[in-house]
């Protein structure tokens, strides 16, 4: 299936707190990262105290047109260590050591998985986009009396760790499936909306258990073929902001407050993000480019407007 009409979005929640103001790997939230959706190796995250995520559980309801086969889309980031950069080459840093740990963008696809066949006969596919990656994708379906199926995956991060439970977390980072979530598409059937399920469905919808992750309806409205699961609680048919020049990585979209603070860095913090992250030297050469014009764009857009009567708030069209 074709998930152009979702590669935005799932983009945008791929790098959601991959890289944060100030940008420069000398910050402290930039040397120690957090992304939501990391699933860590099991051996490693059974070991903690308190235990990390290895694995997502998401249900989600699907019903048949025809005969419905799924398409779905892995994706995650796999975060590898780079090597230090000269301090000789950066002047006046406080910390000249700028290590840091580099995003590899990593999918899987699967296609055309009966939903039928997964009643009587549960799947379990091998997820290996590096050869030091190892995930097992699992997946069932159950028949309800609604005459909907409860699709149930569960991803889970087998990869070895050299040290196994005696790892520390930067040997395990490397082996961590981040930013983890999954786009799924349906042929000869629909999805059914967890937010918002029609009536016959509503007590299938409440019963779907998720784990990590919240399946939504994606792409356009009102086309029920697509579900993104995301690690972020969203509304179906999320959309990112056209107005955007590019990515902050910061799901808030402050796009014109940060725009200012990147331009009032100074000079040697500046050199820092050109020397670190080439996302980062991205955001910085796009800010320094910025017209007046474009700025003004970021300052805001009205998408509604709602005047208020007697009755209560109408939609102003």
């Amino acid at each position: 299936m074709n998930f152009a009409s979702v590669e935005k979005v799932a983009a945008a929640i791929l790098y959601e707190g991959y890289i944060l103001y100030p940008y420069r790997p000398s910050a402290i939230k930039n040397r120690q990262r957090w992304n939501f959706g990391t699933l860590y190796p099991r051996v490693y995250a059974e070991a903690r105290r308190p235990q990390e995520p290895f694995r997502l559980v998401a249900e989600c309801l699907v019903v048949e047109n025809g005969q419905a086969a799924l398409d779905i889309k892995v994706s995650f980031l796999q975060l590898v260590p780079q090597a230090k950069v000269n301090p000789e080459d950066i002047h006046n840093l406080s910390d000249p050591s700028l290590d840091w740990d580099e995003a590899v963008e990593r999918t899987a696809e699967f296609s055309g998985v009966s939903v039928g066949e997964l009643v009587a006969a549960p799947k379990i596919l091998d997820v290996r986009p590096a050869a030091e990656l190892r995930a097992g994708l699992s997946l069932r379906a159950e028949l309800l009396a609604s005459g909907a199926y409860r699709l149930h995956l569960d991803l889970e991060n087998v990869s070895a760790v050299a040290s196994g439970a005696e790892a520390r977390r930067d040997q395990a980072l490397p082996l961590s499936l981040v930013s983890t979530h999954l786009v799924l598409g349906v042929a000869d059937g629909e999805f059914v909306s967890l937010l918002e399920p029609a009536e016959r469905y509503s007590a299938d919808a409440k019963g779907c258990v998720n784990t990590g992750v919240f399946p939504v309806l994606a792409g356009e409205a009102p086309d029920r073929s697509m579900m993104l699961v995301s690690p972020i609680i969203m509304y179906d048919y999320p959309q990112t902001a056209p107005e955007s020049k590019g990515d902050f990585f910061d799901g808030t979209e402050m796009d014109e407050m940060l725009t200012l603070r990147v331009l009032t860095l100074t000079d040697a913090e500046k050199e820092e993000m050109r020397m670190g992250d080439p996302r980062a030297r991205r955001i910085l050469e796009r800010t320094e480019a910025l017209t007046g014009e474009q700025m003004m764009e970021a300052h805001g857009v009205i998408r509604q407007l709602r005047e208020l009567r007697p009755g209560g708030l109408e939609e102003t069209r």
